[in-house]
């Protein structure tokens, strides 16, 4: 199968079956042996569609005359990959309407074969920006025409515009929407350096071939410039993983926020599906410090003890994390890095801007609070919590701190700023305007995540 023919069943997959296409591509692209360039050529399309999806299926009910639900979903698929050819891509005319007909035919689609080429050739009698102001016209609302524009649901353009408003960046939404639809660069951390103090990026790199390259916006960071992630994290033995540095992040301000002592206990209260634990479990190591990682469910847990395998002195529970309001347990550092609506990872989780609702947001936001609570509970005097979210949401993240903090007069905030510059060693630009930190992947070409701190006071 060819690389048109991969990225259809890899939107199928998503489509059908609700699949990640961070999970689903790599294993695509294993199972068909692509060449590198056609590799890449099935992830451009596999994300470039997913990200416009809403901007193409605009166009194609306009160019079909005709509803998406009167559209069989295997065949909307084949039109949206030929829309992102013609639209981002920028592919010839005749090659689009062409490759659109034969991937249609390719899968067992003949009968649409037709439609196809008559769909796609009225998408292709126009270009890019005629298409825009058509679909997005100046009588739609403002979120609206930016909804169809950046294809993202107004609902979440009306969230982030907020988000940025409290921020004292309302003017910047149109950049942020625009750098949701880019591809992320995919940054790896290597523990062998967290883990090691004497370690330096030098010496660690000797054992690195030309797919990657050292980025000095955190200690530990790398970036991928080609290839499969995964090859990199089976010859590393789990100790160089991928993850974003904007979680690296997180990790390190809640050790970096004051210089750890031997023998302190930390709490990863929701640790699945394992990164943020795997760098605090290399930090921890180097500190003389123990940490025990908690995961509501078994399957999730196994991912963490996947992650720990490099860190056996690293303890994984399987408990709901809020539960811990009852325990007597009490430990010295807690991360709550709380299960949120992801907003702030649509580069690298493109489904999730067409899967998540309002309804999600109002059901996570009771979790959030409830396992900050929880954590509270189980902060020692004297000690550090954090509580993270993947989200720049407000609702999900000052609003969950000033419900829960209301009634509490035993945490001060710390500020995150100072912290994040130290740990970078100034490589990061961050506000100093709130005690909190919120990263943005349009300023600082990270997730958008949300990094808060307190400190409980001792007595």
């Amino acid at each position: 199968m060819n690389a048109r023919g991969v990225a259809w069943r890899v939107l199928r997959d998503v489509h059908e079956n609700d699949a990640y296409a961070n999970l689903v591509t790599p294993v695509a692209l294993r199972e068909a042996r692509l060449s590198r360039s056609d590799a890449g050529f099935v992830t451009e399309l596999v994300y470039g569609t997913l990200r416009m999806q809403g901007l193409y299926d605009a166009v194609i009910e306009s160019a079909a005359n005709r509803n998406l639900d009167q559209i069989d979903s295997d065949v909307l698929d084949v039109l949206r990959l030929g829309s992102h050819q013609w639209i981002h891509l920028h592919t010839p005319a005749h090659a689009v309407v062409s490759e659109s007909v034969n991937l249609a035919r390719s899968v067992h689609l003949a009968k649409s074969a037709g439609f196809v080429n008559a769909v796609m050739r009225r998408v292709t009698e126009r270009d890019p920006d005629e298409w825009i102001g058509r679909v997005a016209p100046d009588s739609l609302s403002a979120t609206e025409r930016l909804a169809v524009r950046f294809s993202h649901p107004s609902w979440i353009v009306d969230d982030l515009s907020r988000a940025l408003a409290e921020r004292g960046l309302a003017g910047e939404i149109e950049a942020l929407l625009s750098a949701n639809n880019d591809a992320a660069t995919v940054s790896l951390v290597d523990l062998r350096i967290a883990r090691d103090a004497g370690a330096r990026h030098a010496e660690a790199s000797e054992s690195l071939d030309d797919a990657l390259e050292v980025d000095d916006r955190t200690p530990f960071s790398l970036n991928l410039l080609h290839g499969d992630p995964g090859s990199i994290v089976t010859q590393s033995g789990g100790q160089i993983r991928v993850q974003d540095v904007g979680s690296q992040l997180a990790a390190l301000a809640l050790w970096g926020a004051r210089e750890a002592s031997a023998g302190e206990n930390w709490l990863d209260l929701c640790a699945g599906p394992g990164g943020k634990a795997a760098l605090l479990a290399a930090l921890a190591e180097r500190s003389g410090a123990h940490l025990v990682a908690n995961e509501v469910s078994e399957h999730r847990a196994k991912l963490v003890r996947q992650a720990l395998a490099p860190f056996p002195d690293a303890h994984v529970t399987v408990n709901d994390g809020r539960s811990y309001v009852a325990s007597s347990e009490r430990f010295d550092r807690v991360l709550v890095d709380a299960p949120c609506s992801g907003l702030g990872a649509l580069r690298r989780r493109p489904e999730a801007r067409w899967r998540r609702t309002p309804a999600d947001v109002a059901d996570l936001v009771v979790l959030q609070q409830q396992l900050l609570e929880a954590a509270c509970h189980v902060v020692a005097p004297g000690g550090l919590l954090a509580y993270v979210t993947c989200t720049p949401s407000i609702s999900e993240t000052t609003d969950v701190l000033a419900h829960v903090m209301a009634g509490r007069n035993d945490f001060t905030p710390v500020s995150v700023a100072p912290i994040i510059r130290h740990v970078t060693h100034d490589a990061m630009t961050v506000s100093d305007d709130d005690p909190f930190v919120q990263l943005w992947p349009h300023i600082n070409n990270t997730d958008a995540m949300f990094i808060s701190i307190f400190e409980r006071s001792a007595k």
